[in-house]
């Protein structure tokens, strides 16, 4: 019984016969071995691999666990004669490993590669993130209170009617709803934003020339933002199914991604004055171009490379194509320091 449960959820994440997971161990070993032979080489404490290993492990469990597109999984297993104990070290192991060999393995991949380790401290790279794996499963179900497989049930929400009728649709009031009914995306945002403050105590030995274009690139990663159409299949073809709701939805997705950014960018460059200082004019609108143009890029990605076919939320969130429109940005500031 434990088994067939470990295989409903498993193979669901993995590929019916599992072709998903040799696809991405092949990718982790490819990646490997070319950032092994090119040379790069950077200094890791073994405490930060540690702290490294076990956050991001912690919050990919975490995402799996919430994932709503687990539901109709659950609700299958809890419609068949289930033993509760067998079903919760079923379903826990199938999104452990999923944690552990789809996404960490990947960061452990590119640490591994530049970095020199002992097999004392790869042990223990993945022994720390099996240990926050198990701690976060034991820690999920607290929040209901339960601890019976009931708990890691997401409960559909219940819309409320309201009687307030709008005469006109709005994109915009479409993107503040479901951002505030997405209370991760929110959090996300205000995690960029302490990103965007802790930038210049890491970044402030360099010159701001340098320096800024660069966080203006990295601030540029929120993910969550940028893949509204993504996550909603049903949102992309009614977009697609009315005429020129194309434009009619990107302008105002656009405009708002980069309202979002440039608030980070904004913030960075008030801790910049604060804590350093040299802030010009110059620097302003150039935050305000690579806000721009970062939200653009991260639009036309949604409207003509949409991420299809993922199974989890987490999928989404730790798409490869999160990075293609911050590795553009990354390379534009290399160009834009040099007339700064």
């Amino acid at each position: 019984m434990m088994k067939m449960n470990f295989d409903v959820t498993a193979k669901k994440l993995f590929g019916v016969k599992y072709e998903r997971l040799a696809r991405t161990l092949f990718l982790d070993l490819v990646i490997f071995w070319g950032l092994h032979i090119s040379g790069l080489q950077v200094k890791i404490a073994p405490a930060i691999l540690y702290l490294m290993t076990g956050t991001f492990s912690a919050g990919v469990m975490w995402q799996a666990l919430s994932s709503g597109d687990n539901r109709t999984n659950m609700e299958n297993m809890f419609m068949l004669p289930f033993e509760g104990r067998s079903l919760i070290l079923s379903y826990v192991a199938a999104l452990g490993a999923y944690t552990l060999l789809i996404k960490t393995a990947g960061l452990l991949a590119v640490v591994w590669a530049v970095s020199r380790w002992s097999w004392t401290e790869i042990l223990g790279s993945i022994l720390c993130s099996l240990a926050t794996i198990v701690a976060v499963s034991c820690l999920y179900p607290l929040r209901l209170g339960r601890t019976d497989a009931y708990a890691f049930y997401i409960q559909p929400k219940r819309r409320r009617r309201t009687v307030k009728v709008h005469r006109r649709y709005s994109v915009w009031r479409y993107l503040f709803r479901y951002l505030m009914a997405h209370k991760n995306y929110l959090v996300n945002t205000v995690a960029m934003w302490g990103v965007a403050c802790v930038l210049p105590v890491l970044l402030g030995q360099m010159e701001a020339r340098f320096v800024l274009p660069i966080g203006f690139a990295i601030l540029s990663l929120n993910t969550p933002l940028c893949i509204l159409l993504s996550c909603d299949p049903a949102l992309e073809q009614a977009v697609r199914f009315l005429p020129g709701q194309g434009s009619a939805f990107c302008v105002p997705y656009c405009l708002f991604i980069f309202g979002c950014n440039l608030a980070a960018d904004i913030i960075f460059l008030c801790s910049w004055q604060l804590q350093i200082g040299g802030i010009v004019p110059l620097h302003a609108l150039t935050a305000a171009a690579f806000a721009l143009l970062s939200a653009a890029g991260s639009v036309l990605l949604e409207w003509y490379c949409p991420i299809r076919e993922w199974k989890i939320e987490s999928d989404l969130w730790h798409h490869p194509r999160k990075y293609v429109v911050p590795a553009v940005m990354l390379l534009l500031a290399g160009l834009v320091s040099k007339f700064l």
